[in-house]
């Protein structure tokens, strides 16, 4: 497997937070392609745990898949922000809780054939409430659901969204003791 080198590169769209650009690359056996690539600035992910075992998610409405979706909490990392900023935010402005304790679980690159996203994963908790703060258009609501329950939602096919698959999947793993649990912070 060789790299590709990119030759030229043209913007092709830039309004909002995505970028679309189109590149041409030199191949590995030196022909050439294209590649058109979505630029995201990534994101954060939250798994909200409760003392005693539940979950925090929400209920969002999703206009790309003219659909309302059981989903764990997460937003897009703003210019300059730190992923655990992002995610220490994204938790209070959408369930208006706050966590004391923060680890991080994982990277993922969710669409690596056209994007380069990254959605950055944390487990928060000792959770207490504070004050939510829904940006302008964003309408989610809060449940809390016991871990088994949203396993079942998984399996049932419930739970379409792959960011929200991986938290809740990464979270069984550390509580059925297969994984070890990350070094916990503080904030």
């Amino acid at each position: 497997m060789g790299r590709e080198k990119a030759i030229a590169s043209r913007l092709v769209h830039d309004e909002g937070f995505l970028r679309l650009r189109k590149d041409t690359v030199e191949l590995a056996d030196g022909r050439t392609s294209t590649r058109e690539v979505i630029e995201h600035p990534g994101a954060a992910c939250i798994v909200p745990l409760f003392g005693d075992g539940r979950v925090l998610v929400e209920r969002q409405y999703r206009y790309p898949v003219d659909a309302t979706l059981l989903e764990l909490p997460a937003g897009k990392i703003d210019r300059g922000e730190s992923p655990l900023v992002t995610a220490r935010r994204e938790l209070e402005e959408e369930t208006g809780y706050r966590a004391l304790e923060w680890a991080h679980l994982t990277t993922i690159y969710p669409c690596v054939g056209y994007s380069d996203e990254r959605i950055e994963f944390f487990v928060a908790r000792a959770l207490e409430p504070g004050n939510r703060a829904l940006e302008h258009g964003e309408h989610v609501e809060v449940e809390v659901m016991a871990l088994s329950a949203l396993l079942d939602a998984v399996h049932r096919g419930q739970v379409p969204d792959s960011k929200s698959q991986i938290g809740i999947l990464w979270l069984e793993r550390l509580v059925e003791g297969a994984w070890p649990w990350p070094a916990f912070e503080r904030v």
